[in-house]
């Protein structure tokens, strides 16, 4: 299978992937809905990538892949398959991919990229992850090894196709629960049957479902008790969290907030499995965030704008808890939130959760569903939010290093931080 065609190549995940087979010696080519900076980055390593999707980019390509974004019906699958050529989705491939290869593997709803992206700084390999790690300006960083630190996606329960050598769960916490049909033994089988497929295992222990592993054999984290003295400093106006973790000493690494020194922590005890602690120490410094988690967009002296991918109650939550501790060590007097809900489905799932996870914000601005493929529905966000001082916008535009809202109001003081998984990034971004 010598050449492989990516169907919906510009996304995050199978981007990473194509990116990776390129660098093993496959023949890759590639194609999307639309021009993107992933297929312009693509190309620039020599990845042919056709915009728009065509039954013309279907040749004498061996294998096709593609992402579960892409319908049954799109015509390059048709046409792939009138020509008997192998089909396979993201999910499936991942056994083909990964099969003969020493994984990583950093599973969660929540801090998956985050723990992958601290875990690649230290432990050496190639990476395939969720996000651009600052570190290696990329979301695929390739190194001749046949270890892989690999972000691992349960949306899909992908997560059992990724062959765990150590496996890291930073919490189970229910999401995309329509994917397992509501069935929480279901959700929760996947997550055991992802940990028992493992050599080793490393686990938040105090998560809801985790905790009950009694019997699983695991390095546990008990983050209440094992991580101690945390302290956030300031270096360069950027934020760095301080932390000691069990008897292994004093850590620090970049980013701001307990969630991050959990994640760091099970990335350090995950990689001592392979390397010296002292050098896990060190090696933990080259970590730079990755970008849209707490990323921070521009300084000014009364002013910062950031951009989190957080959009999740419980990512939000933890996200806001940091801004707050951000916006009192720069002496910011207001903190200003700019959401756009990220789904339909999972905005009324967890919408008395989105109601409280912004709590302590002088103003909330909501911007529309970023719909990602699903059929519009009513939500009330001026009833259910009613409590915060509230706008809406239909967008936003960066204007220097300032934002302004549908060009009527500029926002250019305190700390403004913008949620969503949609396009908010890039109207953050001026992109």
């Amino acid at each position: 299978m010598k050449k492989i065609h990516f169907v919906g190549i510009g996304g995050i995940g199978l981007s990473a992937l194509a990116s990776y087979l390129k660098k093993e010696n496959y023949i890759v080519s590639g194609s999307d809905k639309s021009e993107t900076k992933i297929t312009k980055c693509l190309r620039e390593e020599g990845i042919k990538v056709s915009v728009p999707h065509s039954c013309e980019s279907i040749n004498n390509q061996t294998l096709v892949i593609y992402s579960a974004a892409i319908k049954d019906d799109n015509v390059e699958l048709v046409e792939a398959r009138k020509r008997g050529i192998i089909v396979l989705s993201r999910k499936d491939a991942l056994k083909f991919i990964l099969k003969d290869k020493r994984v990583f593997s950093v599973a969660g709803a929540h801090g998956k990229s985050t723990t992958s992206a601290i875990l690649a700084s230290m432990v050496d390999g190639s990476v395939i992850i969720g996000a651009e790690s600052k570190q290696f300006d990329t979301n695929m960083f390739y190194r001749q090894s046949k270890t892989i630190i690999f972000e691992a996606d349960e949306s899909d329960s992908s997560f059992l196709n990724s062959n765990p050598y150590v496996a890291i769960v930073t919490n189970a916490e229910p999401e995309h629960m329509e994917y397992y049909n509501y069935d929480y033994d279901k959700f929760y089988d996947a997550y055991r049957t992802f940990l028992n497929s493992a050599t080793v295992r490393v686990i938040n222990a105090e998560d809801k479902f985790l905790s009950t592993l009694n019997d699983m054999e695991a390095i546990r984290l008990y983050p209440s008790r094992d991580i101690t003295e945390l302290k956030t400093i300031i270096k360069n106006g950027e934020p760095y969290i301080s932390f000691i973790l069990k008897d292994l000493g004093h850590f620090e690494v970049c980013g701001i907030g307990e969630h991050v020194a959990l994640d760091a922590s099970l990335a350090i005890l995950a990689s001592i499995n392979e390397i010296d602690l002292e050098s896990a120490r060190e090696k933990i410094k080259n970590y730079r965030g990755i970008r849209k988690r707490f990323d921070v967009l521009a300084k000014q002296d009364n002013y910062i704008l950031i951009d989190d991918y957080g959009h999740h109650p419980t990512e939000i939550k933890a996200t806001m808890k940091s801004a707050k501790t951000y916006a009192n060590l720069l002496n910011l007097n207001k903190i200003i939130a700019i959401w756009q809900p990220h789904k339909y489905s999972r905005t009324i799932d967890n919408l008395n959760e989105f109601v409280e996870c912004f709590s302590g914000v002088d103003e909330l601005i909501i911007m529309p569903v970023w719909d990602a493929g699903e059929t519009k529905q009513k939500i009330d966000f001026a009833k259910k939010f009613k409590k915060y001082k509230l706008e809406f916008t239909n967008n936003i535009k960066r204007v220097d290093d300032f934002i302004d809202l549908d060009n009527l109001k500029k926002l250019d003081s305190g700390l403004v931080i913008g949620f969503g998984a949609g396009d908010i990034t890039y109207q953050l971004r001026g992109a």
